[in-house]
């Protein structure tokens, strides 16, 4: 018998200190800014010493990769767009070539729809600034000429630790990817150090990993026309969720507005859309991913989200509609009293 009431007394003290254990698990945020946005780390279930270094990693990884990318401020990759316009070999800052080697890759199998080599028409356009233009428009012929000269990544060649390209009018910006090639460093050093639940949150472009607690982590996917959030989803494991919309960074005039998600064919801003939602595993790939079903639009998504093997896509039209394929829907779940229309394209 009293045995027994140890062994009773051993699993009540068990379970208690499990409770305990569980209780203490909490959710740890803390934000940054950089790219331009603000950055959100949220960290489940994770010791006071895991926070404080996984702050650090973010903290520094930031910081050098904003200093490095940034499309305008003097830094490698403007002295990089330099170099590309004379012609010559060179060799590049070593962080850099893997992006471009990257961004190539993407650039062919969107059909040149995702295309980082536009950064002229991008500055044509105003938006190479803290602040954003208030118009006019370029001029159309401006445009065109632009648009004629092809600014594309295939004109970049790379030969080992080496770059040149012969066409003077391709100027790198890589704001349609550099926030999910962070993301998906700042990720990977997090697992390294032993972070198992964590979403690191630029600007509403996120990777998750592990879970909330009991649940998975719940994202809002936001409404491109009204304040609030259009739907949600539930990540679980590893994945990354990114949306381009039109509201990000725009300018209106004349009635009009212009956005900063340029159709690389007409040189103006890309039509139809109001936001592309992709899940994917890699965040750089979903990043760059949203900027091209954005330029295909309605009628040319689902091609190119097979081309670039995305499996879950929720567009946004300028009526308003949904367009996505069956298993996105399925995981899609509307936070608003009007549930919209729905168009559902085929499985990818």
């Amino acid at each position: 018998m009293i045995h027994r009431r140890k062994f009773a007394v051993s699993v009540i003290l068990a379970v208690a200190m499990l409770l305990a254990a569980c209780s203490r698990a909490e959710l740890h945020h803390s934000q940054l800014f950089s790219f331009g946005t603000l950055v959100d780390i949220s960290l489940w279930d994770a010791s006071p010493e895991q926070v404080e270094n996984a702050e650090r990693i973010i903290q520094s990884e930031l910081r050098t990769m904003h200093n490095a990318w940034h499309a305008w401020q003097p830094g490698p990759l403007t002295k990089a767009n330099q170099q590309l316009r004379t012609g010559e070999w060179f060799n590049p800052p070593a962080g850099l070539l893997p992006l471009i080697d990257q961004a190539k890759q993407l650039y062919q199998r969107s059909g040149g729809l995702f295309n980082p080599a536009i950064g002229q028409l991008v500055a044509l356009w105003g938006f190479h600034s803290d602040t954003l233009p208030s118009g006019p428009p370029p001029e159309p012929a401006a445009i065109t000429r632009l648009v004629a000269l092809n600014p594309g990544m295939d004109a970049i060649a790379i030969d080992g630790q080496r770059l040149r390209s012969g066409n003077p009018a391709v100027q790198l910006d890589l704001g349609a990817f550099a926030k999910g090639y962070a993301v998906d460093r700042i990720i990977e050093k997090l697992i390294a150090s032993g972070i198992e639940n964590v979403i690191v949150n630029a600007g509403g472009d996120l990777r998750a990993i592990g879970r909330h607690g009991d649940r998975p982590w719940r994202i809002g996917i936001r409404n491109p026309r009204q304040p609030g959030v259009l739907a949600a989803v539930e990540l679980e494991g590893d994945e990354s969720m990114f949306t381009s919309g039109d509201y990000e960074r725009f300018f209106q005039y004349g009635g009009e507005r212009y956005h900063h998600i340029l159709d690389p064919r007409t040189g103006y801003p890309a039509r139809g859309v109001t936001s592309v939602t992709v899940i994917h595993s890699n965040a750089a790939e979903a990043d760059a991913a949203a900027t091209a079903l954005f330029v295909a639009g309605p009628r040319e998504w689902y091609k190119t989200a097979r081309s670039l093997g995305i499996k879950y896509v929720m567009l946004v039209d300028d009526n308003g509609v949904i367009h996505m394929n069956p298993a996105m829907a399925k995981r899609v779940q509307f936070e608003v009293a009007d549930k919209p229309e729905v168009v559902l394209g085929k499985e990818l």
